[in-house]
């Protein structure tokens, strides 16, 4: 890979030029925007503070559920309607849920920017859930979750969260399992929009060649009727040290190859947002990253190894994966440990730290240029941190971490004293 850091030197100062503006609505709906007239499109997004996490105890894959069930109908548009309305501009439709927001989001050319806004709130707010196409789009579900269930490399790190989180909302799957979607009813999923859809609970998102202004206009025009709940937000979201569980499984799996995810959790701690961020470029930031030159380059052991860092709003995970043969299971696992001792990371040489610092910025600025991750982004901060975070703070943010800030945050993981393994071995012999 090669990076050109004059580019995104230019790069970081053509994109500081629109600060993104958050303002509401008269109804308390959230609208942050960031003008870029240079593009000939926009991207919009409408954001609900509620995820998997917020899926009733014998219900998990609602929220999930939802996101697939608004697009089945409204009052004024069926489901064929919904899809070429926007495709047949030039644009386009989707959506996702993870485990603490759900996202429906549209791409399309600046000049049906106004078709975007009322598609966007005629889906979240209008939705008529007919039971037949209800019904359909279970079968639709249990075929997602049969192709997570075929994909042990993401298999794990579902079945882990649920290993790791037993009697925590973060455990379960973000698409439940097919009994409990079997179990979703179009009550529930009303209940669950009246809940958490409403507009001191969604966000609006809004990046490309559409002043701030005029995506007030819109926004009033489309979402000023949104229901406005008089009771508190709907998510009151907790996590301390006893709702994580330290395990060591090894189950039996129709494979060739051997699965490996090491992990561990804690609470959210901000102090150390930075010094996180840098840990997982150096352990799995490209070809020069200490799991693929451990793993890959000097022992061969895996063609795929890498780490996952997720910020929850109250806690935040490090996971490390890789596959391997059987017969080389150990040896991956005691170098995946070597590695995350604390006293290994905190030896990082300033060098390595300057290194994955300039890594860490390329990756920041260059994903900013993409409008849809922009939207995404700022959508995040908001839910996450309360505001927008502009990428030059982030920058600076990023570039006072110390190498005594690093050896504090690997210490604050923990990762060589309380992490869970979870490993899929094959059933063969």
């Amino acid at each position: 890979m090669t990076i050109r850091l004059m580019q995104m030197r230019d790069n970081t100062q053509l994109l500081s030029n629109g600060p993104f503006i958050e303002n509401r609505l008269s109804n308390g709906l959230h609208v942050s925007s960031n003008h870029v007239p240079y593009v000939n499109s926009i991207a919009v997004g409408i954001w609900t503070n509620a995820g998997s996490r917020e899926d009733p105890a014998n219900m998990s894959g609602l929220a999930h559920f939802l996101e697939h069930a608004v697009f089945k109908g409204t009052h004024s548009r069926d489901y064929i309607t919904i899809a070429r309305c926007i495709e047949q501009v030039g644009g386009y439709i989707d959506a996702y849920t993870t485990k603490e927001n759900t996202c429906l989001y549209i791409r399309c050319l600046k000049e049906h920017g106004a078709l975007a806004f009322d598609l966007l709130a005629d889906l979240v707010c209008n939705p008529v859930f007919p039971e037949d196409e209800i019904e359909k789009e279970k079968e639709v579900v249990i075929e997602e979750i049969h192709g997570i269930n075929d994909s042990p490399e993401e298999l794990i790190f579902d079945q882990f969260d649920d290993l790791a989180f037993p009697k925590h909302p973060l455990g379960p799957s973000i698409l439940g399992t097919e009994q409990s979607v079997a179990n979703i009813t179009t009550e529930a999923l009303r209940a669950f929009m009246r809940r958490h859809y409403t507009a001191k609970n969604m966000l609006i998102t809004v990046v490309g060649n559409m002043p701030h202004d005029e995506v007030m206009l819109h926004s009033e025009k489309s979402f000023s009727g949104m229901y406005t709940s008089r009771q508190p937000l709907s998510c009151v979201r907790t996590f301390s040290e006893k709702d994580y569980s330290t395990f060591f499984t090894r189950q039996k799996k129709p494979l060739f190859q051997t699965h490996v995810l090491h992990g561990r959790a804690v609470p959210r701690n901000d102090r150390f947002f930075y010094g996180l961020l840098l840990l997982n470029t150096i352990l799995s930031g490209g070809m020069s990253s200490m799991l693929n030159l451990e793993l890959r380059e000097k022992n061969a052991l895996a063609y795929n190894a890498y780490s996952s860092l997720t910020f929850f709003e109250d806690t935040t995970l490090l996971n490390i994966y890789a596959g391997t043969d059987p017969e080389n299971t150990g040896q991956t696992l005691r170098i995946i440990q070597g590695i995350l001792k604390a006293e290994t990371l905190s030896e990082v040489s300033g060098k390595e730290l300057s290194a994955a610092k300039n890594k860490l910025r390329g990756e920041l600025v260059m994903e900013m240029e993409k409008m849809t991750h922009k939207m995404s982004k700022a959508a995040r901060d908001i839910f996450y941190f309360g505001n927008t975070i502009e990428l030059e703070e982030k920058l600076a943010g990023i570039e006072k971490v110390t190498s005594e800030d690093l050896g504090q945050a690997a210490e604050y993981l923990q990762m060589d004293t309380d992490a869970s393994t979870l490993i899929y071995e094959s059933d063969a012999g």
